[in-house]
C-alpha cells in the first residue's frame, strides 16, 4: 500500500490494480527547491517509458560529460534543460514540457524552475495541472522553496500531491529520514485542502520507485511513483460541476450558420439541453453540439465544440454560457488571492486589464486587504506587493464579469492581470467570492442628464489636465486659464494638487500608492463635476501615464484634455517657488518628482506647452484657443 498522508496524519492508501484501465492524459507539474531532482526525475520517466532514441541519448551521454553533474554516469536532467544558461548554471529557468504515455494513460508533464525569481514561470505550469510532484531532497530536507511551492500549489486549486523524497540513496535509504520529511510536510499540508496527498521514496538518478519497486527499500509497501500516476482520478471533479462555456468566437461559416464555438470548462452538454447566458440571463435551448468530426449527443469537460441554438439573441466572445439551475455568479466586484508577477509593484487604485476567460475588461484593485507569508500562512498588513509576493484583495471591473469561486471551478474563478502600457502579464489571480455590497449598488438613472446641464451653461464639460514637474507652472497657468473662462462667461472648477491635498486626500503620503489613490479619488471628484456640465481644471503632477489614461477612460470622448506644461528640470529648480527642490536635495523630503521619483511625460498630450520659453499669458492664451477650436467653448 502507497503511503499517505491527510491534514498531517500517515495512513495506507487501499489498493488498487497495477495497470488500470486506461485512462484521460494527466498534466503533471514538478516542483520543489533547486537541485532537488525534478529534471532528472522527468529524464528518468522519458528514459523508462523508452521515449529516447538511440541517436537522443548518444548526445545525452556526450552532453552529460560536458555539462553533467552525475559523475560517469548519464545525467537525466538535461533532458529538460534545454537553454544553454540552464545547462551551464544546472537549474532550471524555463518551463519544460514533455510528454509520454504508457499502456494505462499518457502524460504531460511540466519542469517547474525551482528559484523563488521564477515563481511566474511556476504558476505558469501549474495553472493547467491536475497534479503536482513536489520533490525534496532527502539529505536536505524541507525548504523554504519547498512550502512556497506547496503553497502556490495549493493556491492554484491542485488538489492531488506526491511528495517525491529523491536521493534516497545518498541517506543510505533510511526510512527514517523519509518517515521525518513525510511527518512534517503532513504537518504543513494540513493547511491546506488537498484531497490526496502520497509520499514516495524515490532515487531519480538509479531509478529506485519511479518505474518499479526497489528492493533497497523493503520497507516501503507502496506503489513506485509511475503506477501511482497510472491510476489517480483527477477527472471526476470536474465533470460532476455545473456545465461552464465561455464563448471564444461567434461562428458564422456562412450566412444560414450561426454557432457559438468555446471549449467545455466543466461539466456535461447535450443537444437539446437548455442554457443560460449567465450575464444576461436569457434563456435559451441548444439544437446541435458541432464539432469538427461530426455532431454529438453529448459533449463534456475539455470538448472543443461549436453549439448552435434555438434563438440566436444577443450572444458575444467572452459570454459564459451555463446549466441554468446552477448559474455562475455575475458582479463587478470580488474579492480574491493574487500572485504577483511584474517587477513593478502592485499600486491599489492604478488601472489594469483583466482577462477572465475569453473577455476582457478594465479593472482596479481597490483595496489590498493582507499579504500572505507562504512560509508560515500568516497574514501581514501590506499597501503593495513586489514580485513573487502574494496577497488577498478586492477588485473592482468596468463591467460584471461572470464567474465562480475559484475553490469551485478553476476555469471560470481564475484571472489574469495585463499592465496596461506594455501588455504584459502582472498578476494571476483566484477569485474567492463576490462582495455582497456589490449586489447592493446600482446606479440610479437621473433625470437631468450631463447634456442638459452642459446646454444651459452653453459649453461641452471638460476636464483640463494640466500635468508637469513641480515649478512648471501648471497652477499659474491653469489660473490664467480659469479667469479668461470666467471671463468668457463659462462655468468651471479648478482643482489644485495642494488645495486637495488639505481636504480629499490629507490621509494619504507620497509614496507611489498614495499618488495613485490621490490621483484616482482626483479623477472621480472630475468626473462627477463634467456630469454637472463644468469645465473641471486639475492641476496636479500625476507622474504616471497609467493614472491620467485611467481618468481619460472614465469619461466620454473627447472630454479628457491632456495639457503637458513643459520646462527643463533645471529651470524648474531654479524657480522652486515652494522650496520643495532644495529640501528634496537635502533628503528631508522622499518620493520627490525628479528627484526621488520619476516623471512619465505624456506621449501625446492634446496641447503641449513650453512654459520654460513661453511666458504664462502665452500659455494661458494657446489653452483657451485650442477649446475654441474644439468648441468646448
Amino acid at each position: 500500500m502507497s503511503q499517505e498522508f491527510k491534514i498531517g496524519d500517515l495512513e495506507g492508501s487501499r489498493p488498487v490494480e497495477m495497470v488500470p484501465p486506461r485512462k484521460p492524459a494527466l498534466r503533471l507539474l514538478t516542483c520543489g527547491s533547486v537541485d532537488d531532482g525534478k529534471s532528472t526525475l522527468i529524464g528518468r520517466l522519458l528514459y523508462d517509458s523508452r521515449l529516447i532514441r538511440a541517436d537522443q541519448f548518444a548526445a545525452l551521454a556526450r552532453d552529460s560529460r560536458k555539462y553533467g553533474s552525475a559523475g560517469d554516469n548519464v545525467d537525466y536532467a538535461l533532458l529538460l534543460d534545454g537553454l544553454e544558461a540552464e545547462r551551464e548554471q544546472g537549474v532550471t529557468i524555463d518551463v519544460a514540457y514533455r510528454y509520454f504515455s504508457t499502456a494505462a494513460r499518457s502524460f504531460i508533464v511540466a519542469d517547474a524552475p525551482g528559484h523563488e525569481q521564477y515563481t511566474r514561470n511556476m504558476v505558469t505550469a501549474a495553472s493547467n495541472a491536475d497534479l503536482a510532484i513536489i520533490l525534496v531532497d532527502a539529505r536536505k530536507g524541507l525548504l523554504p522553496q519547498t512550502f512556497r511551492h506547496a503553497f502556490v500549489v495549493a493556491l492554484l486549486g491542485i488538489r492531488h500531491v506526491v511528495l517525491a523524497v529523491n536521493k534516497i540513496d545518498l541517506v543510505d535509504f533510511e526510512q527514517t529520514v523519509f518517515d521525518d520529511i513525510v511527518a512534517a510536510f503532513g504537518d504543513f499540508a494540513a493547511k491546506l485542502d488537498f484531497r490526496s496527498a502520497t509520499a514516495i521514496p524515490i532515487s531519480a538518478r538509479y531509478g529506485d520507485n519511479v518505474s518499479s519497486k526497489s528492493s533497497r527499500t523493503g520497507w516501503y509497501r507502496g506503489f513506485p511513483l509511475l503506477a501511482h500516476l497510472e491510476q489517480v482520478d483527477v477527472e471526476e471533479e470536474v465533470r460532476q460541476r455545473p456545465f461552464r462555456m465561455a464563448v471564444q468566437w461567434v461562428n458564422r461559416a456562412h450566412l444560414d450558420f450561426r454557432g457559438f464555438s468555446g471549449t467545455i470548462a466543466s461539466g456535461e452538454l447535450r443537444a437539446g439541453d437548455e442554457i443560460v447566458v449567465a450575464g444576461s440571463g436569457r434563456l435559451t435551448r441548444v439544437v446541435n453540439i458541432v464539432t469538427a468530426d461530426g455532431n454529438l449527443d453529448v459533449a463534456q469537460a475539455g470538448d472543443a465544440v461549436t453549439l448552435t441554438l434555438a434563438d440566436e439573441g444577443d450572444i458575444s466572445r467572452g459570454d459564459v454560457l451555463a446549466a441554468p439551475k446552477d448559474r455562475p455568479q455575475v458582479a463587478d466586484q470580488f474579492a480574491a488571492k493574487i500572485i504577483w508577477m511584474a517587477g513593478e509593484p502592485l499600486l491599489p487604485g492604478r488601472s489594469y486589464l483583466m482577462k477572465i476567460g475569453t473577455r476582457t475588461v478594465p479593472a482596479t484593485i481597490t483595496e489590498l486587504k493582507h499579504r500572505i507569508d507562504v512560509g508560515t500562512l500568516a497574514s501581514h498588513a501590506a499597501k503593495t506587493l513586489g514580485t513573487n509576493e502574494i496577497g488577498v484583495c478586492n477588485v473592482a471591473t468596468a463591467a460584471p464579469v461572470a464567474f465562480d469561486p475559484y475553490a469551485e471551478n478553476r476555469a471560470t474563478g481564475a484571472f489574469i492581470l495585463i499592465d496596461r502600457s506594455s501588455n504584459s502579464t502582472s498578476a494571476a489571480g483566484m477569485i474567492s467570492f463576490g462582495l455582497r455590497r456589490a449586489g447592493n449598488i446600482h446606479h440610479q438613472e437621473l433625470i437631468v442628464t450631463k447634456a442638459a446641464r452642459a446646454q444651459l451653461k452653453q459649453q461641452r464639460p471638460a476636464i483640463l489636465w494640466f500635468t508637469g514637474l513641480s515649478g512648471a507652472g501648471k497652477s499659474t497657468i491653469a489660473n490664467l486659464v480659469e479667469v479668461r473662462l470666467s471671463r468668457r462667461g463659462a462655468h468651471t472648477a479648478l482643482l489644485d494638487g495642494d488645495n486637495v491635498r488639505h481636504g480629499l486626500s490629507r490621509d494619504l503620503g507620497f509614496t507611489e500608492v498614495d499618488r495613485v489613490e490621490n490621483i484616482r479619488r482626483v479623477g472621480a471628484v472630475a468626473k462627477l463635476m463634467t456630469d454637472a456640465g463644468l469645465i473641471v481644471l486639475c492641476s496636479f503632477i500625476s507622474p504616471f501615464c497609467a493614472e491620467r489614461r485611467m481618468i481619460r477612460e472614465s469619461v466620454d470622448d473627447g472630454e479628457f484634455i491632456e495639457i503637458f506644461v513643459d520646462a527643463p528640470i533645471e529651470q524648474c529648480m531654479a524657480r522652486d517657488p515652494k522650496g520643495l527642490y532644495r529640501r528634496a536635495l537635502a533628503g528631508s523630503i522622499k518620493n520627490f518628482t525628479g528627484i526621488g521619483q520619476a516623471y512619465e511625460p505624456p506621449e501625446r498630450p492634446e496641447i503641449h506647452l513650453n512654459s520654460g520659453t513661453d511666458s504664462a499669458e502665452a500659455c494661458a492664451e494657446r489653452v483657451i484657443s485650442a477649446l475654441l477650436r474644439r468648441e468646448i467653448i
